[in-house]
């Protein structure tokens, strides 16, 4: 009970803090408050602890070096971010105080554009790198922090991107263009529309130009992109489970072919090989060079391993493990022995010296042969069979004999005419004591017998 009222107690005093900061009383050293507990209660800057964490956008680069000191003034070199997958590189010449998570003007052409601080300090310049930016004069400045009125103009530009692609879309339809319009991204300012196609050929989109900026008004940009950067876009989720590759760190995009699912030993299936993009899934080179460097120590698939009681023919493999699998058929898989790649060696080279080992095993004994088991013998047949119940047969008395005339007595059934039945017998007859009768005899009182031998 007092830990749960003194936790209460710290939360009050945070946000007390945070309070006496946004009116500019204290500074955030001054209250201990630190860029973890600004997250923790959902300020607007910094989308994560110091940057290190997990970013809303894609492509997030993890800071590692955000501990460091000194780290974001090692460069004024800073990483933004705009829709998607799109990144900017920019100088922070204002000396701003940014971090990973703040809205930012920076430069464009023309006007201006929106976007948010995705990396600062040194791993700019690494990034930058990757980029292959083909001069110094692509990287623009940083103007301001993004105010009030640059957010709003920034989301009315932005709830006009989906309309735009609908209708650029019809209109390419309607110039008979073989190009697929799958993106439209506003500049933050909505003085400037990107368009972002796919095209298997060379497009002549002049007239396209020209019919766009009369019917949106804005300068208009095309950009063509492949089928594997459309995913990179949209994002989405692979079939293993996680975020797709080429929305969370892949930037570069390498040619994959059928040869690194061979390398593999993975089923040529069309449709387990392609990715969201419908092209070869990019992972399939993660691990090629792992699995050619390991598939150099096991043996050729045409060798024939010959032994004192059969040939063995090659089945399959375990490029990893290093295990070769062998039947004694070429087609059907029948006597399947596993052996590693050594021993499989050293049968290769007795067999070229004109030896064949008793059996693949590695001492050379010869295998064991299993014998069939027969798993009914410990079973009995009958064990299905229901058990039939025997049936009580009733015993007869001597005088439960049947007859026309008489009567029975003491539990006996009888059939006479004269005849009478007692103590719980049945006859035709008079009847005593719950007992009944039928005949011409008439009816006896309780207790009195039937006279015996009666015909």
């Amino acid at each position: 009970m007092k830990s749960e009222e003194l936790r209460k107690q710290e939360f009050a005093t945070m946000a007390e803090d945070i309070k006496n900061i946004q009116d500019g009383d204290v500074t955030n050293e001054e209250s201990g408050m630190t860029s973890l507990t600004w997250g923790t209660f959902g300020c607007s800057r910094g989308l994560s602890a110091k940057g290190v964490s997990r970013s809303d956008h894609q492509l997030n680069t993890y800071d590692w070096l955000a501990d460091v000191p000194g780290n974001a003034e090692s460069t004024d070199l800073v990483e933004v971010q705009f829709k998607n997958t799109r990144k900017g590189y920019f100088h922070n010449v204002n000396g701003l105080d940014l971090k990973k998570g703040d809205w930012v003007a920076v430069e464009a052409s023309p006007g201006h554009d929106i976007g948010v601080v995705s990396l600062t300090g040194r791993l700019v310049t690494q990034q930058i790198k990757k980029a292959n930016l083909k001069s110094a004069d692509d990287i623009k400045k940083i103007y301001r922090f993004a105010s009030e009125s640059d957010m709003d103009r920034y989301r009315e530009a932005k709830s006009r991107e989906q309309g735009t692609m609908i209708q650029s879309r019809q209109i390419s339809k309607d110039l008979g263009l073989d190009m697929k319009i799958g993106d439209v991204e506003y500049q933050g300012d909505g003085n400037k529309a990107i368009f972002y196609y796919i095209a298997d050929e060379r497009v002549d989109f002049r007239q396209l130009i020209k019919v766009l900026a009369d019917t949106f008004h804005v300068r208009i940009e095309m950009k063509q992109i492949g089928a594997r950067q459309e995913a990179g876009r949209i994002g989405g989720t692979g079939p293993c489970g996680r975020e797709l590759c080429c929305a969370t760190w892949m930037k570069n995009f390498s040619s994959v072919s059928t040869n690194a699912a061979r390398f593999q030993d993975i089923s040529p299936n069309p449709q387990k090989l392609a990715g969201m993009c419908a092209k070869l899934k990019c992972c399939l080179n993660y691990e090629v060079d792992c699995y050619m460097e390991a598939s150099k120590d096991l043996p050729s698939k045409e060798v024939i391993l010959q032994t004192k009681d059969n040939d063995y023919y090659f089945f399959k493999q375990d490029i990893l493990a290093g295990l070769v699998t062998y039947s004694t058929d070429k087609r059907t898989p029948a006597n399947l022995e596993t052996i590693t790649a050594k021993r499989a060696h050293e049968i290769i080279q007795m067999n070229k010296e004109g030896e064949k080992p008793l059996s693949l095993q590695f001492n050379g004994k010869a295998k064991d042969v299993e014998r069939p088991k027969d798993m009914l013998d410990d079973s009995d047949l009958t064990r299905f069979d229901k058990a039939k119940k025997k049936k009580k047969k009733k015993s007869k008395s001597k005088d439960g004999a049947k007859g026309n005339g008489g009567g029975h007595a003491n539990n006996a059934q009888g059939k006479g005419n004269n005849g009478g039945n007692a103590d719980n017998s049945k006859g035709k007859g008079g009847n005593a004591d719950n007992a009944q009768g039928k005949g011409n005899a008439g009816n006896n009182a309780g207790n009195a017998q039937a006279k015996d031998n009666a015909k």
